[in-house]
């Protein structure tokens, strides 16, 4: 194994965990819609905008930088 240091921090692996979990959770609100087709609250608000918003916090994930120096 090498003694290569990580492409991230450890504080952006977390972030990116919490953005897949919130991705997760938006397509499982989705799919709890009980509207004929998906065409309630659920299934076409909340879940679409906690998925986008799962995908802002992956992106924001790869661009956060610690403001401490090493």
């Amino acid at each position: 194994m090498s003694n290569q240091p990580l492409v991230f921090g450890k504080r952006n692996y977390q972030i990116l965990i919490a953005s897949l979990v919130l991705i997760a959770l938006g397509f499982i609100l989705m799919s709890l819609e009980t509207g004929e087709y998906g065409f309630g609250t659920l299934g076409l608000t909340v879940g679409p905008m906690t998925v986008l918003a799962g995908f802002g916090l992956a992106f924001w994930s790869i661009l956060y930088k610690d403001k401490t120096k090493k």
